[in-house]
């Protein structure tokens, strides 16, 4: 029996993202619930199973460099994104099968970097299906369509935490990496195979050397710069990505640390994470549905206020209780904690769920389609990067202030993006006239904030338990410092002077400045470490300072793009 063409339907393409984003949240569910609630187990602390989870989010962190590969590099025998998407669905399989041979916790470190690379493919698939979807969604069925294809991620979760948990009772855990892997590729199998895409234009133009798609790439990163700073929408739509998509505690590590203290087994942590999971799955599909029909914008901030509420309860729960520092597994069962655990997640996947696909379609809106691979993976890589860092500020925090204060902290910041919602309306013109202060004006903000990295490295022990937070605050300043840097400079050209080299050697030690957190292992290094730390954000802010005193006047010419264009 000849399989479907998915594409060619409005249902078949509801059907086909979904189950596309079922091959990325199964190693998700499988990192952050499978494997941290068995590294809790074995007495591994929450701050490393935080630290564990954060660079596990990182390839998807930093996946919008795969973006214009993605874009330029194309295939006609198997399509511009469908080639790449079948590649990385086998690497990821074969790089599952490649982790039964490494034990833990005793071999963490190996086990990390290899699930790091499988995650890479993972990221890499992400931005090839997140690009099909841009050009092959009608904006009718957008809403829906991020509502199902999020709904799929939350399933692929379940099959890789709960359904993992469940099946290691039986064959141990190593072996569950054959069902995890064999889960991806069903879905290549029966949805990627039959898949036919349309042909694009210029199919065969990344064949002519790599030369020519290396200048191909520098072109659709100068579009994408304009395309972010060219109108209010998608300039609001950066900041809006970089702020935390709402509380987000209790869809990470800390839930799972927490289940296991309290006395939870494998399968009662299976059943906490696929009941609600799959409660947040259903509310990703009504969330999308309800802001198609009610507005984005007006539900959006109804979804992403209601993540606050249950995890406050828990915290208030918790001290209630005198339940405040982590405790080793093992201890005393307690029943009413659990209960209490349990009515907190069913509450938070709830609205987590109406949330999840509501706020990427809002990136849809705001993103330019002839950049849409570089672009609207930006801005997910950019939340996926907010991810990561929670997940590793909130390991730290709980070790540090306890549950309850990590959990407070979490609900407050949760709802600070908010005020950005006013400006995330739909684009249509993407570079207007004020696109050269926005350019000009991010580069002032970010040279200042790498200038004042200075004095507050060298007071941060002064900020006693609030350190982890201004630590986030600047990984996010060095990370958009240094695509600040890139991108400018290839936007500005000759005209950058000699910031256009200063910029291209200044970006990668920004980005290596995450490093700070491990100066205390480089033995007799360390004061050469400990003079970069100061040096590199000082020539980082100078070099920034000195692009926001450009001309900038590339970005006065004004593009009108429609909207579902391709």
């Amino acid at each position: 029996m000849r399989l479907p063409n998915l594409l060619a339907t409005s249902r078949g393409r509801l059907a086909a993202f979904f189950l596309l984003y079922v091959t990325e949240g199964i190693p998700l569910g499988f990192a952050a619930t499978a494997v941290a609630a068995q590294l809790r187990r074995q007495g591994v602390g929450p701050a490393e199973i935080g630290a564990f989870v954060a660079s596990f989010y990182l390839p998807w962190a930093f996946k919008w460099a795969f973006g214009p590969f993605i874009d330029v590099f194309r295939s006609k025998t198997l399509g511009h994104r469908r080639g790449w998407i079948l590649g990385t669905q086998i690497m990821m399989a074969v790089t599952l099968m490649v982790l039964i041979l490494v034990p833990l916790p005793a071999s963490l470190g190996l086990f990390t970097t290899i699930l790091l690379i499988h995650n890479s493919f993972g990221a890499m698939q992400d931005v090839a299906i997140d690009a099909l979807a841009c050009n092959t969604l009608k904006e009718d069925e957008r809403g829906l369509a991020n509502g199902l294809m999020f709904a799929g991620a939350a399933v692929g979760q379940a099959v890789g935490s709960s359904g993992v948990l469940f099946l290691s009772s039986w064959f141990g855990f190593q072996p569950t990496f054959i069902f995890v892997a064999a889960c991806i590729l069903a879905v290549t199998g029966f949805v990627v195979l039959p898949m036919k895409e349309a042909l694009v234009d210029g199919a065969d133009r990344a064949m002519g050397g790599l030369r020519g798609a290396m200048a191909e790439m520098k072109k659709f990163s100068v579009d994408a710069f304009r395309s972010f700073v060219g109108s209010k929408g998608a300039f609001s739509g950066v900041f809006f990505a970089i702020l935390p998509a709402g509380a987000m505690s209790l869809g990470l590590a800390l839930q799972t640390n927490l289940a296991v203290e309290l006395g939870m087994s494998d399968d009662e942590v299976g059943s906490l994470t696929g009941v609600t999971l799959i409660l947040s799955a259903a509310c990703m599909v009504l969330g999308g549905f309800l802001s198609d029909k009610l507005g984005r914008r007006s539900t959006l901030f109804f979804y992403t206020l209601g993540m606050s509420p249950p995890v406050l309860y828990l915290m208030w729960k918790l001290q209630q209780h005198g339940y405040v520092m982590p405790r080793e597994p093992g201890g005393p069962a307690q029943p009413e904690l659990v209960t209490a655990l349990w009515i907190a997640s069913l509450w938070y996947n709830a609205f987590q769920g109406l949330m999840y696909g509501t706020r990427s379609a809002i990136y849809m809106d705001v993103t330019n389609p002839k950049v849409a691979a570089t672009q609207f993976t930006a801005y997910m890589a950019m939340q996926n990067l907010a991810i990561s860092i929670a997940a590793s500020w909130q390991g730290i925090a709980a070790e540090a202030w306890g549950y309850p204060t990590t959990l407070l902290v979490d609900a407050i910041t949760g709802v600070v993006g908010l005020a950005l919602l006013p400006a995330l309306k739909r684009s249509v013109e993407f570079n207007d006239t004020l696109a050269v202060g926005r350019a000009r004006k991010s580069a002032l903000v970010l040279g200042l904030c790498c200038l004042l990295w200075l004095p507050c490295w060298a007071n941060m022990e002064l900020l006693g338990k609030a350190q982890p937070i201004m630590g986030t605050f600047y990984t996010l300043v060095f990370v958009a410092s240094a695509l600040f840097l890139l991108a400018g400079r290839e936007v500005l050209g000759q005209t950058a002077g000699v910031w256009r080299s200063a910029a291209l050697w200044t970006a990668p030690l920004l980005l290596a400045m995450h490093g700070r957190y491990h100066l205390d292992k480089l033995g007799s290094f360390r004061p050469v470490a400990d003079v970069l730390v100061y040096g590199v954000p000082l020539v980082g802010g100078i070099v920034l300072l000195g692009l926001a005193s450009r001309g900038w006047q590339q970005l006065n010419e004004v593009e009108t793009v429609a909207q579902g264009a391709d």
